[in-house]
């Protein structure tokens, strides 16, 4: 991207000036660096993100920011439905609450690493992944209902978690607002036995060990501590999420041209937020947030049944699970005052800060854990939100490292065996459903996380609490 386009405001804050048809300015989150590599993409979609009715205050990109379906990945956009706000497909993307939720297990790096291929091995088996891979729980008409109208909750009622790990999940597992009746029965025909699965693409189970600690406080309270072994969890709502995604995008563009909302790009059509359109959109959304709540819950249960077959005693405590693919109201302040607005994360993760009602009762005055995934071959982070960043953007950060390559160069680039034994010369074991997919998802594909989580520390959206480095991953 070029940065005579911007204007700097500091060295993690970059301006796109407001021109045109922009209602507000653009702002990108990244250093000098970022911003180069940036593809000029992600420079048109911000702005057109800022055409949108009743939007507020900036079109924002994360440093992870790369090009996307109408939004940026890396997008973020608050719209107000009092001012004409809307609601967009591209603002949210196809799979619905994509997320990640972190485990802690106790267990100390050098009791795990000589018995990490039987966990690795061990949790390949149990949790169903691959493109189009079922799982083993097969829910009748009246059961999918519950999960989409109840998530998180409905699972644990049967038997699949515990229910603390709801008080650990964002919104304890459940958004209100689901109607399944908003969903297709194309999206429920597809979702057939998906719940419990990881899926494909950039999803994936990893084995973990804090590397660093550099909040050691925070750290205590969210229960890491060096040298111990974590779990984590990455994937979202599956084929329903997708079909919900497939679904609006034609009803949101009969909607755009119904209301005379002018559209930049495809993949931007919307409706207001209190049109029939976009309530009925908005509904489904929430319903495909609760199935992926759900899924992820599902899965849990199947890593806690599966470490405790190499590690009888261990206990996998859930730290948090966030979203990084939705839209919801929340309370933000703009221009003084504490407005309710519907707040657009496309490939960003929600970071709330310590003074927010909404944060389990634990991290009350402390933040929001905040999970932001590397590569199998490189490293993540745990941040905690601040309210610098709620101020700035909406409580709102990255979500990974962000591609700086597509998947099919990727896939003409390496080759997954080469990148198996590469990653296994580094004491990483991975376990694979399709080489192809490997390749895709190969480290060097991805920006540097680590310049990514600097950039929004020291931009102050959030603080870095640890580092996690993987020891074992699976990959759909």
């Amino acid at each position: 991207m070029e940065l005579k386009k911007l204007i700097a405001e500091g060295e993690y804050e970059w301006v796109i000036p407001r021109q045109g048809e922009m209602k507000v300015p653009g702002k990108i989150y990244a250093h000098r660096k970022l911003i180069e590599e940036m593809d000029e993409k992600v420079y048109e979609q911000v702005t057109n993100v800022a055409c949108l009715p009743g939007i507020q205050k900036f079109s924002l990109a994360m440093p992870d920011a790369h090009w996307g379906y109408g939004f940026p990945i890396g997008g973020v956009a608050a719209f107000d439905p009092d001012q004409g706000g809307i609601i967009s497909v591209g603002g949210v993307g196809f799979d619905v609450n994509c997320g990640v939720r972190t485990l802690c297990t106790g267990l100390d790096l050098e009791e795990v690493r000589p018995k990490l291929k039987d966990i690795v091995d061990t949790l390949f088996g149990i949790v169903p992944a691959g493109v189009g891979s079922r799982g083993k729980i097969s829910l009748s008409s009246s059961q999918v209902e519950g999960v989409l109208t109840k998530g998180a909750q409905w699972v644990v009622g049967l038997g699949y978690g515990e229910k603390e790990d709801l008080e650990f999940t964002e919104e304890r597992g459940m958004v209100p607002g689901g109607d399944p009746g908003a969903v297709s029965q194309k999206a429920l025909q597809r979702e057939k036995r998906q719940v419990g699965t990881l899926g494909s693409g950039n999803h994936y189970l990893e084995v973990q060990w804090v590397e660093e600690v550099y909040d050691p406080s925070t750290a205590s309270k969210f229960g890491l501590e060096k040298n111990k072994v974590t779990i984590t969890i990455h994937c979202g709502s599956r084929a329903l999420g997708h079909q919900v995604g497939t679904d609006y995008l034609r009803i949101l563009a009969e909607a755009s041209r119904k209301y005379g909302i002018p559209i930049k790009e495809r993949e931007l059509v919307c409706a207001p937020i209190d049109s029939p359109e976009g309530k009925r959109y908005f509904s489904a959304v929430n319903c495909a947030i609760n199935y992926a709540f759900a899924n992820r819950q599902v899965i849990t249960h199947l890593v806690r049944e599966g470490l405790n077959r190499v590690f009888p005693r261990a206990e996998a405590k859930l730290l948090y699970d966030v979203g990084h693919n939705t839209c919801k109201l929340e309370n933000h302040r703009i221009d003084g005052q504490e407005r309710r607005v519907l707040v657009h994360r496309k490939g960003a993760t929600r970071a709330f800060g310590p003074q927010r009602g909404e944060l389990p009762q634990p991290y009350q005055g402390i933040g929001q854990p905040v999970i932001i995934g590397g590569t199998m071959g490189t490293s993540s982070y745990i941040l905690v939100g601040t309210e610098t960043g709620e101020e700035k953007a909406f409580a709102s950060v990255c979500h990974g490292a962000g591609r700086r390559m597509s998947r099919k160069r990727a896939m003409k680039t390496w080759r997954g065996e080469r990148l198996l034994d590469e990653l296994k010369s580094k004491g990483i074991y991975i376990r694979g459903h399709s080489m192809s997919g490997l390749a895709e998802e190969a480290p060097m594909a991805y920006k540097d996380v680590t310049e990514v989580v600097e950039a929004i520390h020291n931009a102050g959206l959030a603080r870095k609490v640890v580092r996690l480095k993987p020891m074992g991953c699976i990959k759909g």
